[in-house]
């Protein structure tokens, strides 16, 4: 078959591959490795479902890491648990920002949010387990070490949500059933002079008729936070109107727990009952000082600096459970049926106390904030597959997800309540939508193809200050694959996809209650479009987006593959946030105030490339070197915006990755690391605005040296050399009144852990 697992793998329910549309096998859901039925998928349709006889199946792709990809009709990329565990990282970002066509926003070592190709805000479709992450779910809730895979998809699939204009990462949980053990890591470690410490347990086992994982993991990190941020106005001969220099520096206290299960119940031949629960709860406590200087301000609106310095102390508490369950049946002539049902509620309690003193030192505004968030979600799926023949199948299924979010805020200035026009709380709800249907054929040896078509409504409701609000869109999206293997050179395929998708605005776009600029929080008098309030826009409409991606893959010996992928994304209804002077509701004067808005459209395009091949490929040597790089160059177009930089928002314009693993012939050592680099770039946002991002280094390490099969110990160095992280922002101000600019430089830090790895 053509997609991107054996029946009786896609018969996983963790899994979620996109051309799962062919398992129409009954196939038990144990991982590919676990002894399981042989799937009845093979018969001719109309076959009885019970099998007359049974064997075993074990493995996958005879070992070669690179089988799922190669047998995927869409384009699917799957990372392991040895690429997982390789560098020994300690977030999930860190191990995201190798991989390809992927970017993480924010200052090194800080994570921020996930980018395929370029593309943040939202473009990139993020899963936990096959199914879209829960509304007020953070990829910062997962220890790497609960992570069985992660799987890329450069273009959507219907079984998948089509909110996916750059691409899918699809994070499947720790699903290994296939002996019983007992792996245990502990280990502590630095980040400068703060210290840090965590463990990770992992219990796995099965009997005739229950598989079970459970993982555990606990953590104690010191985080720094130090900036620089320099405000200068110039008006329009040049002359310099207004400076500001602001500095803030502190440290976060992060503590947190995670744990996570899988149980599988065997019920029958290909017949299955998983339970997967996972809970999280995590206390941050930060302090920070910091200062504002105002050595000038000339222009309009004269005003002394908000304050001198400031003393800030905060803690936020987040806890989340989350279940899902699955039923897995076979039906007669060969089909599958599969139900999900899952829920998730979080609580995000946050208190913060500002202090904010002239320069003798007198308090002028003391300023309490005291908020929360609940979130609570529930979806219900259903998917059927039914195999048409040995090479052909067939899929159709249905989503319903309903989403509630509760936020509350009271801020106290000087103990008076301040913006008590928009009520301490909002409320606001989304309902989802969905139906697919998808065929898959392999029409022959060497061509496979795959259609598909999915139909998706969202509604969101909820209150903001300018009264109730209801936003409904809905999306038709047509989706095509196909895979030639070439027949005169059977190591090389070519992939085509022509695809629809699109991107819907977040309910904090379209439901956001106003934030008040901190630098200017007298609302009766005017602030600086560098330091904005921030507010909503129920208007927005989905992004929608034409996709084609075309690539050459080269597989070699031993799991080596050299790639190249060509993408290009047409996208109209863009949203971008804009920053204007509006007279609002919570202010006596015009305030400058972002939002978001639908501009025009905009182009983008890159060529993607990927190398992980050992040092023998390369040249006549027997040492045991594997290489690995990747690098992607990205361009893009926004109409109506003028050039030269008038990108897509924070896209860089190439990013690359290089490493390496050396296990040490004679000795029980293994080293290696990697080389992370993304150029400085400008970004011209709209007529009057720009964005900049200075350059970014990363430099990681690691040594592992095994004692045994059952012993290890491994050192990381995270951000070697670690250097300062620049951002900026320019704005022409109106009327020929010249233009202010924003300079903030943020310090990273290097961070070493050693970790000592136990399993028994």
């Amino acid at each position: 078959m053509a997609g991107g697992m054996s029946h009786a793998q896609l018969a996983q329910p963790g899994s979620a591959p996109p051309e799962s549309a062919r398992a129409a096998a009954p196939a038990a859901s144990a991982p590919a490795d676990t002894p399981r039925s042989a799937p009845t998928a093979a018969r001719p349709p109309g076959a009885a479902a019970s099998a007359p006889q049974q064997v075993e199946v074990r493995g996958q792709g005879a070992g070669d890491p690179n089988a799922e990809r190669r047998r995927s009709t869409a384009s699917r990329i799957v990372y392991g648990r040895e690429e997982i565990d390789r560098m020994g990282d300690s977030t999930l970002g860190e191990v995201l920002k190798r991989l390809p066509g992927v970017t993480i926003g924010g200052p090194p070592g800080r994570g921020g949010d996930i980018r395929m190709r370029g593309m943040g805000g939202g473009y990139t479709m993020i899963m936990i387990d096959g199914q879209r992450m829960p509304f007020g779910f953070s990829l910062d809730s997962i220890a790497p070490e609960q992570i069985e895979r992660i799987e890329i998809m450069r273009a959507p699939v219907a079984e998948h949500s089509a909110r996916a204009i750059a691409g899918i990462i699809n994070v499947v949980m720790r699903e290994d059933f296939k002996r019983a053990a007992n792996d245990l890591k502990i280990g502590g470690g630095a980040e400068g002079p703060r210290g840090q410490g965590g463990a990770n347990w992992i219990y796995s086992g099965q009997t005739e008729a229950l598989g079970y994982n459970l993982t555990a993991t606990v953590l104690d990190q010191r985080l720094g936070q130090q900036s620089t941020s320099r405000v200068r106005s110039v008006d329009g001969q040049g002359q310099p109107t207004l400076e500001q220099l602001s500095t803030s520096t502190g440290q976060d206290h992060r503590q947190a727990l995670f744990m996570n299960g899988r149980l599988q119940w065997r019920l029958g031949p290909g017949h299955n009952l998983e339970l997967m629960p996972f809970v999280s709860s995590t206390r941050t406590r930060s302090g920070s000082a910091g200062t504002l200087q105002q050595p000038l301000n000339t222009g309009a609106g004269d005003t002394d600096a908000a304050y001198d310095h400031s003393a800030t102390a905060g803690e936020v508490h987040t806890r989340m459970a989350r279940l899902n369950a699955v039923w897995l049946r076979p039906t007669d002539g060969g089909g599958r049926l599969q139900m999900r049902l899952g829920t998730m509620q979080a609580r995000n309690e946050r208190v913060t106390r500002r202090h904010e003193f002239d320069d003798a030192d007198d308090l002028i505004r003391d300023r309490h904030e005291d908020g929360g968030a609940r979130d609570r979600s529930i979806d219900f799926n259903g998917k059927f597959s039914q195999l048409l023949a040995e090479s052909h199948s067939f899929s159709t299924g249905w989503e319903l997800q309903r989403g509630q979010r509760e936020d509350r805020l009271r801020t106290l200035v000087n103990g008076a309540p301040v913006l008590t026009e928009f009520g301490d709380n909002l409320e606001a709800s989304t309902l989802r939508l969905a139906a697919f249907a998808q065929d898959e054929w392999e029409w022959s040896k060497t061509f496979s193809f795959y259609l598909g078509a999915r139909w998706e409504g969202i509604e969101t409701r909820g209150d903001t200050a300018e009264g109730s609000v209801r936003n409904r869109s809905s999306v038709l999206t047509p989706l095509a694959h196909m895979v030639w293997k070439l027949p005169d050179a059977p190591r090389d395929q070519l992939r085509l996809s022509l695809t629809r998708s699109y991107r819907a605005p977040n309910t904090s776009q379209l439901i956001a209650r106003p934030t008040i600029s901190t630098l200017y929080p007298d609302t009766s008098r005017p602030n600086q479009p560098t330091s904005p309030d921030r507010a909503g826009n129920a208007a927005l409409k989905p992004e929608l987006a034409w996709g084609l991606d075309l690539a050459l893959e080269h597989y070699l010996d031993a799991g080596g593959i050299v790639s190249a992928n060509v993408f290009l994304r047409r996208i109209d209804n863009l949203i971008r946030t804009v920053i204007a002077q509006e007279a609002v509701s919570w202010a006596g004067v015009p305030r400058w105030v972002a939002r978001p808005q639908n501009i025009e459209g905009a182009l983008s395009a890159g060529l993607e490339l990927e190398a992980r091949v050992r040092a023998s490929d390369l040249w006549a040597t027997e040492l045991p070197l594997t290489l690995r790089s990747n690098a992607s160059i990205y361009r893009s177009r926004v109409d109506g915006v003028p050039g030269p930089d008038n990108r897509l928002d924070q896209q860089p314009t190439y990013t690359l990755n290089a490493g390496f693993d050396w296990p040490l012939r004679g000795t029980p050592l293994t080293v290696g690391g990697n080389f992370n680099f993304t150029p400085a770039f400008v970004v011209q946002q709209i007529d009057s605005q720009q964005m900049r991002q200075g350059v970014k280094r990363v430099i990681d390490a690691y040594a592992l040296w095994r004692f045994s099969p059952a012993a290890s110990l491994r050192l990381n160095i995270a951000n070697a050399g670690a250097r300062e992280y620049e951002t900026g922002t320019t704005t022409v101000l109106p009327d020929g009144a010249g233009e202010q600019r924003r300079d903030t430089v943020t310090r990273t830090y290097t961070t070493a852990t050693l970790r000592a790895e136990l399993r028994f």
